[in-house]
């Protein structure tokens, strides 16, 4: 995958420094000046310790302040705090939390030994982990796609971003961009914290006609402010994205619902306005509005409906022929633990969303474990769904076995509708532009590629296998009399780091596979019917790459490298 890099060393000393010895101001509390004329402070992190809160002081000012797990005795890895918009002179005041200590007194903290500055920082992939051909931070932890949009050929991707850690904390947007789906360059933090509260899920549109006065084709980012409460706010860049500039009358929208958030708007063709739909609780707001400030509540719906296993979060509301498709990620209540995307298929006459389907119905985006978070580009060329999704599971997320980064994105994939027994479904096929990766065709697996499986017999099931050296597996079995397809993962590799990682997954395929679609990447499986009738998607961790391939049943193999 191709990047941006950003430069960075780690833990080494260039430029003409002054670090003040730190000062301990009690056993949890301690202030240290650095005065030099590098870049960046590198910070040493401790994934196993409490957060400290670091406040960032310029003339006795607090300019920044975050969490961040500092190295208590010992340094897992270093993350980089540029300080070079203050001139080089901070003072950092550090306050630990917690009463994990295992080596003593505050002054004897690893952390003091390991704090450093630097002009560049090395962000070489140091993980065997990390895909090929999935879109990842650079470093630092990820997880759900947020803002997206297409405009003037380039693909951009925002999302939920960490930049002092590898774990969750410090909600910021962070943002992407590609040419073709598929290669990503990082633009670095777009939309970051500020006295309204940390930067969680949003969308973001082009505003075509000026109606909100911020400049024709301005895009106009959504998302919510979570400080004390959850509220909403916008931003808006004239400069395609790459910058943003926040509205002075955030926030615009409010609530006393504790779990309000996750705002995505669309423009609505049929009714001439603009629609925004948010999560609230264990329902989806549906406001409207006329310039995307003022925002008149509408209705809201999912009481009754669906899934009701945990929190609603990031919808995502979409037209789609003649009908409406409203996605719902929940998390928990996932058909198999954890996070999970379900859906709705109805109408939406611009006030009000009616599902067809019983109450009682649940429908599933993808019946695999790692496939959360859902939602779709805005503007995307020839009336495309294009959707993408966060590519892990709130079980196990912040454990999983990497450490430079954590999480990655699915492949892009197209949405559609196929109807069964009466039943309107989402389609969900991989996008187009994954047809560009195939290299020459191959008899050798490998840790990126593609497995096409024509299936020549519907009279028994077809048995896929995917295996190495120290007999860890994944077992595919696709069974047409009883309309399944399954993932066993339970001895794929490395599954220690949680016990609701190991999983046998399953999913309905909605009548007969003909070929199936199997994308491998170093750390994820993604198994799909080409018709576009059942998808799933798994996280794996051999310790080896997966180098057998063996397939039981009447069916034909190709495999195509992917570049």
């Amino acid at each position: 995958m191709k990047r941006k890099l950003m430069t960075l060393a780690i833990c080494l000393f260039t430029s003409t420094t002054l670090m003040h010895a730190q000062s301990f101001l009690s056993q949890n509390h301690a202030i240290k000046r650095v005065m030099t004329t590098d870049k960046y402070i590198l910070l040493p992190v401790e994934e196993d310790e409490n957060n400290a809160h670091i406040r960032v002081i310029k003339d006795n000012q607090v300019v920044k302040e975050f969490n961040c797990k500092l190295a208590i005795n010992k340094t897992d890895y270093c993350v980089p705090l540029d300080i070079s918009e203050y001139g080089g002179d901070v003072l950092l005041d550090i306050q630990f939390t917690g009463d994990k200590r295992n080596v003593g007194l505050i002054n004897d903290f690893a952390c003091w030994k390991d704090i450093k500055v630097t002009n560049v920082f090395d962000t070489k992939n140091r993980e065997k982990f990390r895909p090929i051909y999935h879109h990842t931070p650079v470093y630092g932890w990820m997880n759900d796609p947020n803002g997206m949009f297409y405009k003037d050929g380039v693909w951009h991707l925002y999302y939920q971003y960490n930049p002092y850690g590898s774990q969750w904390e410090n909600m910021t947007w962070a943002h992407s961009t590609s040419t073709d789906l598929m290669h990503w360059e990082n633009q670095g933090e777009a939309i970051q914290p500020d006295a309204l509260g940390t930067i969680f899920s949003g969308s973001s549109v082009i505003d075509k006609e000026n109606s909100t006065g911020f400049g024709k084709d301005a895009v106009v980012a959504f998302y919510t402010s979570a400080g004390a409460a959850q509220t909403q706010s916008i931003a808006y860049s004239t400069d395609n994205g790459i910058t943003f500039k926040k509205y002075a009358n955030n926030p615009i929208i409010t609530s006393d619902v504790p779990d309000f958030r996750d705002p995505n708007v669309f423009w609505n063709d049929d009714v001439k306005q603009w629609n925004l739909i948010l999560a609230a609780g264990q329902q989806m707001n549906i406001y409207s509005s006329k310039n995307l400030k003022d925002w008149k509540y509408e209705s809201s719906f999912g009481e009754g409906y669906g899934n009701h296993g945990g929190v609603w979060e990031c919808p995502d509301l979409l037209k789609m022929g003649d009908k409406w498709v409203l996605i719902c990620n929940i998390n928990p209540g996932g058909p198999f633990g954890g996070s999970a995307t379900q859906y709705f298929v109805g109408t939406f006459d611009g006030h009000k969303f009616t599902c067809e389907s019983k109450p009682e119905t649940t429908k599933w985006m993808d019946y695999g474990k790692d496939h959360y978070a859902t939602v779709t580009f805005d503007n995307a060329p020839d009336n495309r769904r294009v959707a993408i999704a966060w590519m892990s599971n709130w079980q196990y997320a912040n454990q999983v076995p990497t450490m430079q980064y954590r999480s990655a994105n699915s492949v892009p994939r197209d949405l559609g509708l196929f109807t069964d027994a009466g039943e309107t479904y989402v389609s969900v096929v991989p996008s187009k532009e994954l047809l560009a990766l195939r290299g020459d065709k191959t008899n050798r697996l490998s840790a990126a590629c593609e497995l096409v499986v024509d299936i020549k017999s519907q009279s028994k099931p077809t048995v896929i296998t995917l295996s190495n050296a120290r007999d860890e597996q994944v077992v595919m079995t696709y069974n047409p009399k009883d309309c399944t397809f399954s993932m066993d993962r339970t001895q794929s590799g490395n599954t220690g780091f949680s016990d609701m990682f190991k999983a046998k997954t399953i999913a309905p395929t909605h009548g007969t596979i003909r070929q199936l679609r199997v994308f491998i990447d170093k750390c994820s499986i993604e198994a799909f019917d080409a018709a576009g009738k059942m998808a799933m998607t798994n996280l794996v961790f051999p310790t080896e790459p997966y180098g057998r391939l063996t397939v039981n049943g009447a069916a034909k193999t190709t495999l195509y490298e992917l570049k």
